[in-house]
């Protein structure tokens, strides 16, 4: 039990940190801290939730219906937090979302192991390869739903969660491969769970999150980065 609790912390939390750190860089100014505190602890909280409804869905035979269904269901999930009054047509919504999905990437799997959705025995080798595929995960999720917050501050919501939602699809197709086909292919798919994740938080953290900045601090935070 205290591997697993180390395990919630290595795999999930600190991760998240070490990216909500490098993602916030050269943003000062725009979101409050207290406001980023509270969408990650929501995310993580709605994480647990989602993590939990899976756990009875594993027990069934792989089926393009879930694929599609649970990808609705993140990305809807994460919409209605960010789509209060509080946040449309703000800019640093972009932001929150991105840390809400942080926070949901950072206890999904985590939950999973401690809710022995894993029965194996602790295996660092095994969790190290857990390692990578929630980092992908996490990194997914947090770019989807900050593309899905920015989508509510240009007032373009529905386009945005239509595109995210289609966006998930493959990456619920490997997650779930990965659940049900794990020999010999199990590191492949931790593999692309990562490249996945990673792909789509390069592409907002570079195209998308800078459109809410002034041209000047874009430029300042252009620089920061090189």
């Amino acid at each position: 039990m205290l591997f697993q609790l180390q395990a919630i912390l290595f795999l999930g939390i600190i991760p998240a940190l070490v990216f909500l750190f490098l993602s916030l860089k050269g943003y000062d100014g725009i979101y409050k801290q207290k406001t980023v505190f509270l969408t990650l602890v929501v995310g993580i909280i709605i994480g647990v939730i989602v993590a939990v409804s899976r756990l009875f869905i594993y027990r069934l035979p792989l089926s393009i219906f879930f694929i599609v269904a649970f990808a609705f269901f993140e990305q809807l999930i994460k919409t209605i937090v960010l789509n209060i009054g509080r946040f449309q047509r703000k800019k640093d919504t972009t932001i929150y979302g991105l840390t809400l999905g942080l926070g949901f990437g950072a206890s999904f799997t985590p939950f999973l192991i401690i809710a022995g959705s894993i029965t194996e025995e602790p295996n660092l080798a095994l969790y190290g390869l857990i390692l990578i595929g929630t980092i992908g995960f996490t990194l997914f999720h947090a770019s989807t739903a900050a593309y899905i917050g920015y989508g509510i501050y240009i007032g373009r919501l529905t386009k945005y969660l239509l595109i995210a939602i289609i966006i998930q699809l493959p990456f619920n197709l490997i997650l779930d491969l990965a659940r049900y086909i794990k020999d010999p292919f199990f590191v492949y798919y931790q593999i692309a769970l990562l490249l996945y994740g990673l792909i789509c938080y390069i592409y907002i953290v570079k195209y998308v999150m800078p459109n809410i900045l002034k041209d000047k601090d874009r430029r300042k935070r252009s620089n920061r980065l090189i």
